[in-house]
This record gives C-alpha cells, sequence and structure tokens, in this order.
C-alpha cells in the first residue's frame, strides 16, 4: 500500500491484525484456488505485494521452496516481519512510488492493495514490468460500490444502522482517494497494461463469523473517524457492535474481484 497522511485503516493499529485475519479466513482459498491454477511450483519467484499479514507469503513460501524467492512489500511491514526466513524476503516498499523490487518474477500479486493506492496507474505498470515473459499477474479487489450494503437484507432497525454505518465508512474512503469501483475495471486494465489471456471472477460473501469479525475490527479501528465527521455518534457505535457480536445479523462484504493475465 501506499503511506499517506490520510490513509483510513493503518497498519500499526491493533484491529489491523485482526482484520488480516479476517482476510484470510474469508479471501485465502480464492487466492490460492487462482495461484494453484497457475500451476505455481518449486523455484518460482513471487513478489506479494502489499503484504499485510503472512497468510499469503509462508502459503508461497512452501510452494516455492527453498530454492525459489518470495519477496513482501508493503509501507509497513511490522505484521510480515516473523515470515522473514528463506525463501521469504521482507521490504518496505511503496508501490505507486517506487520501482520495482526487481525483475523477472513468475508471479506477482495484489490483494485488497490498489484500491487505497493513490498512484493506481503507476503501481500497476510497475507490476507488470516486474514480470517475466510469461509470467502471471493476478490482482485481486473489492468493488464496494457493486454493492454497498454491510446487510443486504435491510429489514430491520439493526440492519439499517449497519448500512449507515458502512454507508459513512465507504464515503471516509473516497474521500481518502479510495476508488470504491476499482475491482471492476481490473480485466479492461489488466488488457490495457498489455497482458494477455485476461480472465476475471469474484467471490461475495453474504454471511460469516469471518464477516463479523472483519466489521467488528475495522469499526473499532475507525470509531474515532467515523464519530469526528458526524457520522455516527459513540452511542450508534456501541449499539452497532453489541449487534454484531450478538451474532443476530447477516452481515456481508464487498464483492472480491480476481483478475489475472500473462505478461
Amino acid at each position: 500500500m501506499t503511506q499517506t497522511d490520510g490513509y483510513l485503516l493503518d497498519n500499526r493499529q491493533t484491529e489491523a491484525g485482526q482484520r488480516f485475519d479476517a482476510f484470510a479466513t474469508l479471501f485465502d482459498p480464492t487466492t490460492f484456488r487462482h495461484f494453484e491454477r497457475f500451476g505455481i511450483g518449486s523455484g518460482w519467484r513471487c513478489w506479494e505485494v502489499g503484504a499485510g499479514g503472512t497468510s499469503v507469503v509462508s502459503w508461497l513460501a512452501k510452494k516455492v521452496g527453498p530454492t525459489g524467492r518470495v519477496v513482501a512489500t508493503d509501507i509497513d511491514t511490522s505484521w510480515a516481519a516473523s515470515a522473514a526466513r528463506p525463501p521469504v524476503e521482507i521490504r518496505v516498499h511503496d508501490v505507486g512510488a517506487e520501482e520495482p523490487p526487481g525483475e523477472g518474477f513468475d508471479l506477482v500479486h495484489a490483494r485488497l492493495v490498489l484500491v487505497h493506492v493513490p498512484d493506481r496507474e503507476r503501481a500497476l505498470r510497475s507490476m507488470v514490468k516486474a514480470l517475466r515473459p510469461g509470467g502471471r499477474l493476478l490482482v485481486e479487489d473489492a468493488d464496494p460500490a457493486l454493492q454497498p450494503l454491510l446487510c443486504p437484507d435491510e429489514h430491520g432497525p439493526e440492519q439499517q444502522l449497519a448500512n449507515r454505518l458502512r454507508h459513512g465508512f465507504r464515503k471516509l474512503l473516497a474521500e481518502r482517494g479510495a476508488d470504491l469501483s476499482y475491482g471492476r475495471k481490473l480485466p479492461r486494465l489488466l488488457r490495457e497494461a498489455g497482458l494477455r489471456e485476461v480472465e476475471a471472477d469474484a467471490y461475495f460473501p453474504v454471511t460469516s463469523t469471518a464477516c463479523a469479525d472483519l466489521e467488528s475490527a475495522t469499526v473499532r479501528q475507525i470509531r474515532d473517524q467515523l464519530v469526528t465527521a458526524g457520522i455516527a455518534t459513540n452511542e450508534d457505535i456501541d449499539r452497532h457492535l453489541a449487534n454484531v457480536a450478538s451474532g443476530s445479523m447477516d452481515l456481508a462484504t464487498a464483492p472480491m474481484i480476481s483478475a489475472w493475465g500473462r505478461k
């Protein structure tokens, strides 16, 4: 991810680790399915962009083995530091402002990263540049504008409050430069970047324990911003967190669109 003073979801906060865990539970099966489809194996050279947590990096390391290489980068590498052992290299890196950390990669991957990067175009060019001829790029990003509700079945006051807070969260993201319709653009952007054999699919969790865990961590992380912006009161947020903890609501996430292509 790219460091900005206005970045809403700071990786240095405790809740960031809880968000990473929820993302792993929700989205790792989809990500790993795509990796397997590419035929990843021993000796592959991989760049994990905006690594955040360790689940993807650790999975890649097992697949590529001691003869492979996994370069994991982020603007804040504190959460990924525990994975820093061969074949994994951890580097502080800004994908939207710096040159790639090498070239000749067999696989470059970013998940839920580029939507937050101010210079998304440069970041994508950098990722394509880093690939070897025939290498694979997999970019996975949310598209909150496709499905903006936390509770698609808004049948009561608890769900209405949840959706009001989700709308406020999206407003805060947009004010900080996030592109809330970025996911749907990925196939076109990959083709325009010169990739071939471009395909895409989407995963849309409708309800799960991980969705609730993600919502709780996110709201606690941005609580002060929601209150300061006049989107919600502390009483609203306490009531919503209690509703989430009760397990009585079906909580969804925005669809995650996965797009891939070959250089």
